[in-house]
């Protein structure tokens, strides 16, 4: 059974708080096999209700009138037991019934049970949904399986993990035999991807083809899922799809409209990119004018990369034969748009917005992110000339964005050069937001109360 981190995520979340739980995120990503996990394990009763599977319970659950009424019906769709403080009910597949997410204020409000919710974004818009239980419902992102959640799939140690993690906090070089091993996982990381079922697959055959199979079904099933949400702009929606790849190998791996249809103009695209963003299925990364902090105040609307959402499917998109050529190292492979790619499910996955820089003046810069309160500037470097960098250069070197280091993922141990950081591309895994500890203030209201 894979081990993904929303497992403890989970244990945490239900013993610090009695809100309700939506959990999202693209199709086949394990939503629902780790919430069913955890609540056949962490609760003596387990009930789920699918919204697909069963369409008569969002009709039964549309008409009740209140909270009680809804329990009422909910004892009369399942034959399990519901007992007051040791039942946890699973919600799944709530775009298929909304109206059961704003109910969850009502029905954390009466107490007797515990709640989760997932959804698939394709197809609806959740975030439209989170303000409707403000202060009873917090939600969750799932994504593929990280980098460092699948290197613990394919057996590395929670002590070389720590080995790992220790080197690229302290920016020492690690163990030459671990670093190579590593770097191998990593190009096998470029082929499986992160999606349950095609890393699964690859444990139980070590069958590459199996797994591209695994990886076909489910672009498939996305396809189907465009044309059944989306029926006015399918065409648009599934033509930008299958561009990823080729934009991706482009000079700039900008994406061009004009590769799409020359006479139509952003604003007719708009909704299309932004249906694939918000289903899970792609990630834009938008340019910014300026590397300073905040990023967002200089985003260009209209001037983006678009990723893939997991690196495994955008190798199965590619042509036949990619994957041998990966796992041998080929350097005829252009490593670049797999490895940028990489970093950009890796960072997403970790919260960080996604933006690069462009200018004809200082060149163009790989990732941008905000981190600790500054721009921290990021290249990927595949080939032998991982130092050469004209563009970070001449950012560094600005005195105006007083950014105080840089960093360049690599397949090369760790260096450091200046303030200019080499790191081995599987370290991306260790690069994560600051987490805030407690914040405490005091005001003296003395003399005036």
């Amino acid at each position: 059974m894979l081990k993904r981190k929303i497992d403890s995520y989970l244990d945490e979340f239900y013993k610090r708080t009695d809100k309700a739980l939506l959990v999202t995120g693209a199709r086949q990503t394990g939503k629902s096999f780790s919430i069913r996990q955890f609540g056949k394990s962490h609760f003596e009763h387990f009930v789920e209700i699918n919204f697909i599977e069963q369409p008569d319970a969002a009709e039964a659950l549309k008409g009740a009138k209140n909270s009680q009424d809804i329990i009422v019906r909910l004892s009369l769709l399942t034959n399990i037991d519901l007992v007051p403080g040791k039942t946890l009910i699973f919600f799944d597949e709530v775009q298929e019934c909304p109206e059961i997410v704003t109910a969850i204020k009502f029905l954390v409000d009466e107490g007797s049970y515990r709640y989760i919710l997932s959804g698939s974004l394709l197809g609806i818009e959740l975030k439209d949904l989170r303000s409707e239980p403000v202060g009873y419902m917090d939600v969750k992102d799932m994504y593929p399986l990280d980098i460092e959640e699948f290197l613990q799939a394919m057996g590395v140690s929670e002590q070389v993990m720590e080995r790992l993690r220790t080197a690229y906090e302290q920016k020492q070089p690690v163990d030459d035999f671990v670093h190579k091993k590593i770097m191998e996982l990593f190009r096998l990381y470029l082929i499986v991807g992160g999606m349950p079922a095609a890393v699964q697959k690859y444990l139980d055959t070590n069958n590459l083809k199996d797994v591209m199979m695994e990886q076909q079904a489910i672009i498939r099933l996305y396809k189907r899922d465009i044309s059944k949400y989306d029926k006015d702009h399918k065409l648009y929606i599934d033509e930008i799809f299958d561009l990823i790849p080729s934009e991706l190998n482009a000079k700039n791996k900008r994406f061009i409209l004009k590769d799409l249809n020359e006479n139509l103009k952003f604003p007719r695209y708009e909704n299309s990119f932004l249906w694939l963003k918000n289903a899970g299925v792609a990630l834009p990364t938008y340019n910014v004018e300026e590397p300073v902090v905040p990023l967002k105040l200089s985003r260009s609307r209209n001037l983006f990369k678009l990723f893939q959402s997991d690196i495994g499917l955008l190798a199965c998109q590619y042509a036949e034969g990619i994957q041998l050529r990966i796992i041998n190292d080929e350097k005829s492979i252009n490593f670049g748009s797999i490895y940028e790619n990489v970093v950009a499910q890796e960072l997403n996955a970790h919260g960080f917005n996604l933006y690069y820089f462009n200018s004809k003046k200082q060149g163009e810069l790989d990732f941008v992110i905000e981190k600790n309160g500054h721009t921290l500037p990021i290249e990927v470097k595949s080939g032998k000339d991982y130092q050469r960098h004209n563009a970070l250069n001449n950012v560094m070197g600005n005195a105006d964005y007083e950014i105080p280091q840089a960093l360049v993922f690599c397949n090369e141990n760790v260096s450091i050069d200046n303030n200019v950081c080499y790191v081995p591309i599987y370290m991306v895994c260790f690069l994560k937001k600051e987490t805030l500890g407690d914040i405490t203030y005091a005001v003296n209201t003395k003399g005036i109360n």
